[in-house]
């Protein structure tokens, strides 16, 4: 029986950067992981190998629609799906391996199998019980059922079939609006396929700036996707290789049907806790099967912590390498902390899509008195050389102190420009702050400043 200062169940983001800070920090770390490869969901099937279809597909939109218009002439690529697949698992591979290197150069074991807790202080995999003065439950989530709907991984899939599909759908049914599936429909959009995306509410992205959600969907349609709002998607069946989709309009009860050779299953997640043993543990659960944890991440028993998509939250990677970081130190009988009202999040489309803090709608239910600094990319000459002019800055902060509040962005490299306001809303910063910081020229990044101008006098591109 081996015994540990932590033990760590799930590889994912939030698990292994637990395991490598814990380490870094003097502490002797196992981590549990039934995948043959480390990086959990984000790594194997979520975040990167969805960015690698999303890249290679928007390279081929751009050989398409924008090469000719620079001068290079000649045939558009044509598309090998195998070969696109193969440099998807190249990219996962590369990843995966060097997350297996971190564990080694670290000193971390990596214990292979599924875990159960079958009291505090002790971790069972297989037929092997190690003991851990604590326990981290980094367990991650899995994509969400939908009463009607069985996934088959075949034609009717969740988000991990859909980035192992046979071959490019001709038709393909997205059921929900969210971050995946629009992602997901905008790769198959790209590659040829007639995308339609079924959604319960009425706007897309739950959550998102209002503004922002109006434009995006805009902008997805001008790139082929259809969209059907305030449908309740009440079945689906495979009938000779094709999925029927029967849905029911929430406006007046009317039935209709939508036939696809692919259906997309993307009604968010849940967290993932099957086989650990937490009710026998007698660990408190909410409602949604979330574990419940306190202000340290530690969970009603003692020595049991959980972080990431398990826990309460944004279902975020870098949410969960935060506290993955934060939990690390707490054990090492640090402060750790993590800032809620600072995690950013993305939307990995062309344009991209990022926000940060408080949305309008947030302030004006807060009673917040706020103003608004706004810019549109068509008038930042680095965007519009780069046929990427679509979309705008927002920033929102408070009348009274000019303290930035929020800020959501439509446009290039959205999720790389949110982050110099993140780091302005960590040091407290107001909008002139960032108005009278110089911005090289031409980049995206200027904007942001513009959108900060707009808060004070106004924007000098506007």
């Amino acid at each position: 029986m081996a015994t540990y200062d932590v033990i760590i169940i799930g590889s994912g983001p939030g698990g292994y950067v637990a395991a490598i800070r814990c380490a870094q920090l003097g502490l002797k770390t196992a981590c549990v992981e039934g995948r043959d490869t480390l990086g959990g969901t984000c790594l194997n099937i979520g975040c990167i190998p969805s960015k690698a279809l999303l890249h290679a597909s928007h390279m081929l939109h751009e050989a398409e629609h924008n090469f000719a218009s620079m001068g290079l002439k000649g045939k558009s690529p044509s598309v090998d799906w195998k070969q696109m697949l193969a440099y998807k698992q190249e990219t996962i591979d590369g990843n995966t391996k060097g997350i297996e290197f971190l564990f080694k150069k670290n000193k971390i074991d990596w214990i292979k199998g599924w875990a159960s807790i079958p009291e505090a202080g002790k971790v069972t995999v297989g037929d092997d019980t190690h003991e851990a003065k604590n326990i981290i439950i980094a367990s991650g989530s899995e994509p969400s059922s939908l009463k009607g709907v069985e996934v088959d991984e075949k034609t009717i899939v969740s988000s991990t079939g859909a980035l192992e599909l046979g071959k490019i759908p001709k038709k393909m049914v997205v059921i929900g609006a969210g971050v995946i599936g629009l992602e997901m429909g905008s790769v198959y959009a790209r590659l040829g396929a007639e995308v339609t995306v079924v959604e319960y509410l009425d706007a897309i992205t739950p959550g998102m700036d209002a503004e922002v959600q109006k434009t995006f969907q805009r902008t997805l349609k001008k790139q082929g996707l259809k969209f059907i709002m305030g449908a309740a998607v009440q079945s689906c069946e495979v009938k000779g290789g094709n999925a029927i989709v029967k849905y029911t309009l929430r406006k007046n009860d009317k039935e209709e049907q939508l036939e696809a050779d692919t259906v997309l299953l993307a009604t968010g997640r849940r967290p993932f806790t099957d086989g650990l043993g937490l009710d026998k543990l007698g660990v408190e659960m909410s409602k949604g099967g979330q574990i419940k944890t306190d202000d340290h991440w530690q969970t009603n028993v003692k020595g049991v912590y959980a972080i990431g998509d398990a826990i309460d939250g944004p279902m975020l990677a870098h949410k969960a390498e935060d506290e993955g970081m934060a939990c690390a130190e707490v054990l090492a009988g640090k402060h750790g902390h993590v800032n809620y009202g600072v995690i950013p999040s993305v939307i990995y489309t062309h344009p991209e899509v990022a926000s940060v803090g408080a949305t309008e709608a947030e302030l004006k239910d807060a009673g917040r008195d706020y103003k608004t600094g706004k810019f549109s990319f068509m008038g930042n000459a680095r965007a519009k050389a780069n046929f990427a002019a679509d979309g705008f800055v927002k920033i929102l902060a408070d009348k009274e102190t000019d303290r930035i509040l929020g800020c959501h962005i439509i446009g290039p490299s959205a999720g790389d420009l949110i982050h110099e306001v993140c780091v302005a809303m960590e040091f407290g910063a107001a909008a002139q702050d960032l108005a009278m910081t110089c911005h090289a020229h031409p980049t995206y990044s200027e904007a942001v400043r513009e959108a900060a101008l707009a808060c004070g006098d106004g924007a000098i591109h506007a």
